[in-house]
């Protein structure tokens, strides 16, 4: 339209006058256009032929009382063509025929289109995007504004396009992804309902099998008490039955008796009794005396481990106190007592506490005396000077007796002599050493470890230990070969002890170990040295044994061996080559083997070291050392 000004004029002025607005439709397009409006501007130029009047466009509805607004119906339809008729009827002013043609080639391209493709909605677009393209055309002064703004619907039109593009293969995995769940979630159902089958006719069987046994326990107390009763009646008539048969035993004692009276008193040449009598009532006596064996032996069956209540507060009495030792050189000195002495009888417990106590006392005792004379003062001190020596006669019999328990095992055999306290000194400080190295490893301080910082730990611990008790150690502490060495465990379980003073396997595998390697020490000693254990060893020969041995034995721990072996005080052992100073090799064994005697170092050789594994494993009859007997 090429005089907007007119044109609101017009219309501005129809409203008082109405008459025909002239606007003219220019038939002209400029040579810059692109190949699509050039075929748009070609249809346009047949249709404006069509669809002006007179070269002039109505300006309806303008005129109108009313606007007609194109419906989205059906194209040429019946329904269509009479709502039109109604609709022209009624508005009582006829459309411009420009937009009528418009209208019938809109309803002719939607006919023509096939709407059941997926792409429908873009086809149905097509010709309402070429009529409004006729109609930009056409309005020249608001062309660029009609433009822009469907140049602005294109562009989000071909957004919203790329961006279902993008969409749909999202749309296809979600669609499969759904299938694929809904088929799991029916396999699931189809797993579970077989599932809860199996359980039903599982817990049938089980109700069934429940029944089964209450009627069988039914069954079987009916039957006890059955049994009960009968038994009662046979230990009645089995009592009825004893005290018939003594009394027959008495009465066949009574007619022996008569009839050894009536032989002494028949005069000589005069027959006695009857012998058929004497030979029934012979019979009959007979078949008494091995009815009455048989009960006598059923009794002893059933009686056996009973004990008469006479016999049993007699061994009362007699246990009630402890026999006292005397004052025998043999004896103890704590031990040393003329007289009766009380059994205070503690609990396995009571006793162990006693001997943690004592342990604690010793250890922080600044001046050293005898260890027998240190427990007699600390059960002085303890109970007083009145019951000392009964808890010492009390303590002693419990340590003797429990041999398996760890703590009274140690303690005996400390305070008779056969250990010295460096071994128990030296157990605990080993076991104080491994819980702070694995304290140290814990970095989280949360009380766990790795079965690796362990293996670790037992490396740096104890350097001279082979791979084999390396393994033991850890198998102790609950490595096995199936589990991995990132395996977390609470290394504090590890030095527990129960009420009663046991160890956990773990610490228990360390002292057996320090034993076992002690006894191949003494063992390759021996060897080394090449005696027999009644020859004499002196004490130059005994030292250069152990410098090969053991090579990187220090001064110090070598002169203390030498000390115990031979009972020299270490200031006074000599340090050149003395062959004056001998012992028995027998007795500095059983020396050795009392205090804490280990290796320091590794050995010389694989081959020293198979050679000694060897003969530590069958040593001779005649070469074990009767400490081992402990």
């Amino acid at each position: 339209m090429a005089y907007p000004e007119s044109r609101d004029y017009s219309v501005s002025k129809s409203r008082k006058y109405p008459r025909s607005s002239e606007v003219t439709i220019d038939d002209s397009l400029p040579e810059s256009k692109s190949t699509q409006k050039f075929k748009l501007s070609q249809k346009r130029k047949t249709l404006p032929v069509q669809f002006s009047v007179n070269g002039h466009l109505s300006p309806w509805p303008t005129y109108a009382s009313c606007q007609t607004i194109l419906q989205n119906r059906k194209p040429c339809s019946d329904d269509g063509q009479k709502r039109t008729s109604w609709q022209q009827q009624s508005i009582g002013v006829a459309k411009p025929r420009y937009l009528e043609q418009l209208e019938n080639y809109l309803r002719k391209e939607l006919l023509l289109l096939d709407l059941g493709t997926d792409s429908a909605q873009e086809l149905r677009l097509q010709p309402y995007r070429e009529v409004f393209e006729f109609f930009i055309e056409d309005f020249k002064t608001y062309k660029p504004l009609l433009s822009s703004i469907k140049n602005a619907y294109e562009v989000m039109l071909a957004h919203q396009r790329e961006k279902i593009r993008a969409l749909e293969p999202l749309k296809a995995k979600l669609i499969t992804m759904s299938e694929d769940c809904n088929e799991r979630i029916l396999a699931m159902r189809a797993e579970e309902k077989y599932e809860i089958a199996m359980l039903k006719k599982e817990k049938m069987n089980l109700l069934k099998l429940i029944d089964k046994k209450n009627e069988e326990k039914i069954s079987l107390q009916s039957e006890v008490s059955k049994l009960r009763k009968n038994l009662a009646e046979e230990y009645l008539h089995y009592l009825t039955e004893r005290d018939a048969r003594k009394i027959l035993i008495a009465d066949l004692n009574e007619l022996r008796y008569q009839r050894e009276d009536m032989s002494l008193a028949q005069a000589p040449g005069v027959w006695g009794e009857d012998p058929v009598k004497l030979t029934l009532a012979l019979k009959m006596t007979r078949q008494d005396l091995t009815r009455t064996q048989m009960e006598l032996n059923t009794m002893k069956a059933n009686f056996g481990d009973v004990v008469p209540r006479r016999d049993f507060e007699m061994q009362e009495k007699t246990n009630k106190d402890l026999q006292e030792q005397g004052y025998g050189e043999a004896i103890p000195p704590f031990l040393r007592f003329d007289g009766p002495v009380q059994n205070k009888k503690p609990s396995k417990k009571d006793v162990v506490n006693l001997l943690k106590d004592a342990w604690k006392e010793r250890l922080a005792e600044e001046q050293k005396e005898k260890f027998p004379d240190f427990f007699f003062n600390f059960l002085e001190r303890r109970f007083g000077p009145s019951d000392a020596i009964a808890w010492a006669y009390t303590i002693f019999e419990n340590i003797k007796l429990f041999r398996s328990n760890e703590v009274m095992s140690q303690f005996y055999a400390i305070l008779m002599g056969k250990l010295t306290e460096s071994v128990y000194i030296n157990q605990k400080e080993t076991t104080a050493q491994l819980l702070k190295e694995m304290i140290n490893a814990d970095s989280q301080n949360e009380g766990l470890i790795t079965m690796e910082q362990l293996s670790t730990i037992l490396r740096n611990t104890f350097p001279v230990k082979t791979e084999e008790h390396i393994q033991e150690l850890m198998e102790a502490a609950g490595w096995h070969p199936n589990s991995s060495n990132a395996d977390l465990f609470d290394y504090r379980l590890l030095f527990t002890e129960n009420e009663e003073g046991q160890s956990e396997p773990f610490v228990q595998k360390v002292w057996e170990q320090y034993m076992v390697e002690k006894d191949e020490y003494l063992q390759e000693l021996k060897q080394e040295l090449g005696l027999e254990l009644y020859e004499d060893v002196t004490l130059a020969k005994m030292r250069r044994a152990l410098m090969t041995i053991d090579p990187t034995l220090d001064k110090q721990n070598l002169n203390t061996h030498l000390s115990w072996a031979f009972q020299i005080p270490v200031s006074e052992m000599p340090e050149d080559e003395d062959e004056n100073i001998v012992t028995r090799l027998q007795t500095a064994m059983e020396r050795l083997y009392m205090t804490d005697v280990k290796r320091t170092g590794p050995r010389e050789s694989e081959s020293l070291r198979g050679s000694q594994t060897k003969a530590t494993q069958q040593p001779s009859q005649e070469e074990v050392f009767p400490v081992h007997l402990l």
